[in-house]
């Protein structure tokens, strides 16, 4: 039962770039507590890094780019902290939002849609995503209230309903029809994945997507995420030897 085809998108000219680019944004409050500055501001400036990630990727023709921006995990954070990211969220779409939509910039929002997350993000989030929909210049998937185990989850769950309802068989059931009830259906799969601040896991963020992603962890803190730390993680993967579980071939 696949929603929707997938979004038509530019080519990418370098065969040695990736065509989606995952990023876990992290290292804001360690950058903030170097600098003597409450967590909220380096939010802050996380935001501005998200400002700069979109435009700096889509300028180098990569097509899609995930950014993992609240995790399922981080309700058990201070309230006053998810009070201000949430702040922070609004005041982004608020003045963002246009100009990704005149830009040519289609929006989508992975992860839980539940009553943790306040009635007027939710509003904000669906016009987001509505408003975008049409758009095919370039694809920025938003991971917020996300969880990849939940994720994989919720499609077991929803399979399981197609099943009841008579829509699927049991023996229907493979990997690519899993696939298409996950929240990234119609989205293609990471080809690198980027986590900033030095720490080396990938933190519950989209684990069925990132089987054959190439990961790159940099020394740097998200907000100082700048163009020698983008092309850094993009040599990387160019110079890594892609198999898919194949092997090398012979000249």
């Amino acid at each position: 039962m696949r929603e929707e085809a997938k979004t038509p998108a530019p080519k990418v000219a370098n065969p040695r770039l990736p065509r989606h680019v995952a990023i876990i944004m992290d290292g804001n409050g360690r950058w903030a507590a170097e600098r003597g500055m409450p967590r909220a501001q380096g939010h802050r400036a996380g935001v501005e890094a998200v400002r700069r990630s979109v435009r700096m990727i889509a300028k180098r023709g990569i097509p899609y780019l995930t950014l993992f921006s609240f995790s399922s995990e981080n309700w058990i954070r201070p309230q006053s902290e998810i009070s201000a990211l949430f702040a922070l969220l609004r005041r982004f779409i608020r003045n963002d939002l246009a100009e990704l939509h005149r830009d040519g910039v289609r929006i989508r929002i992975i992860g839980r849609r539940d009553d943790k997350i306040p009635g007027d993000i939710l509003r904000m989030l669906d016009e987001a995503e509505a408003l975008t929909r049409d758009n095919t210049a370039f694809n920025l998937i938003i991971a917020f209230n996300y969880g990849a185990r939940a994720e994989i989850a919720d499609a077991a769950r929803k399979a399981a309903q197609a099943v009841q309802r008579g829509e699927l068989s049991p023996e229907d059931i493979d990997e690519s029809r899993l696939e298409d009830f996950l929240y990234t259906n119609g989205i293609p799969d990471p080809d690198l994945l980027v986590r900033t601040s030095g720490e080396a896991r990938i933190s519950n963020f989209l684990l069925w997507q990132c089987a054959y992603s190439e990961f790159v962890f940099l020394p740097v803190y998200w907000p100082d995420f700048d163009e020698k730390a983008l092309d850094d993680a993009l040599n990387e993967y160019a110079a890594r030897d892609r198999r898919f579980g194949g092997v090398e071939a012979q000249a």
